[in-house]
């Protein structure tokens, strides 16, 4: 099947022979946003971007890779704005409170005392992330990629089957994809792929775990490490997704 613009990027994720194609993927997009809002474009200094980030703010995990990036000035910029409007957001929240009747409903009814409505304004900001947000838009269309290769695309299929697997995270919500994305007998072609692949794969990397601790043994310092020298990260990997031995990601300077 001839690549079209849309499928190369997850082709390429495939090929890349990784623990999880969507693990790859994601840390793609992820630094793809990091260099939107603060590489070398200077996307931050455009207003209409800018009023998008004061409006959705970014989570903590994101303040920490924004800060490890390096862009001092492009983060100030950021801040500075979207601190504007928080500042403006928190006097009309703070106007409009009143206390009593709240407190009250809380100490009632405990389980309704997130009615509160400086608390609800604090959690709408703690769930808010400009990035978060423009990655799960772009992760979805990926997902949807994904099960229009493996209909359409027996080359696809084929490599799927013979690669590495994926997390169980991204396996998860592959698996709950299939459901809305796949017809019945597609269905069963995912799943007669997946699962075996995905329980070779989980007892792969637990052999070399396994072997990781044995080398341990003197008994076994001459031993040949097999595959097991980085079975650390690529099992924390296929349990959680990410890639734990990642260096910080930086602007290119």
């Amino acid at each position: 099947m001839k690549e079209k613009l849309y499928t190369i990027p997850l082709n390429d994720a495939v090929n890349a022979g990784d623990e999880c194609p969507f693990c790859y993927i994601e840390r793609k997009i992820e630094q793809d946003l990091l260099d939107f809002c603060l590489g070398s474009s200077s996307s931050y200094m455009e207003a209409d971007i800018r009023d998008m980030t004061d409006r959705a703010g970014f989570c903590r995990a994101h303040f920490k890779k924004m800060h490890d990036y390096g862009n001092t000035l492009g983060n100030a910029w950021i801040l500075k704005t979207h601190y504007q409007r928080m500042l403006s957001e928190m006097e009309k929240t703070f106007e409009n409170f009143r206390p009593g009747k709240a407190a009250r409903r809380g100490l009632l009814r405990p389980e309704k005392a997130d009615g509160n409505p400086i608390g609800m304004w604090v959690r709408e900001k703690e769930e808010s992330c400009y990035i978060c947000r423009e990655y799960r838009t772009t992760y979805a269309r990926y997902l949807e990629t994904f099960f229009y290769l493996f209909r359409e695309d027996p080359a696809f299929r084929e490599k799927i089957k013979n690669s590495k697997g994926f997390c169980l995270p991204h396996f998860g919500e592959l698996c709950s994809a299939a459901d809305h994305s796949l017809k019945e007998k597609d269905q069963q072609a995912f799943y007669d792929c997946v699962l075996p692949l995905m329980l070779e794969n989980m007892k792969r990397i637990s052999e070399d775990v396994s072997w990781l601790v044995e080398k341990f043994d003197y008994r076994n310092k001459d031993a040949d490490w097999k595959n097991s020298r980085d079975a650390i990260p690529r099992g924390m990997q296929k349990l959680k997704g990410g890639y734990p031995a990642d260096p910080p990601y930086q602007m290119n300077k």
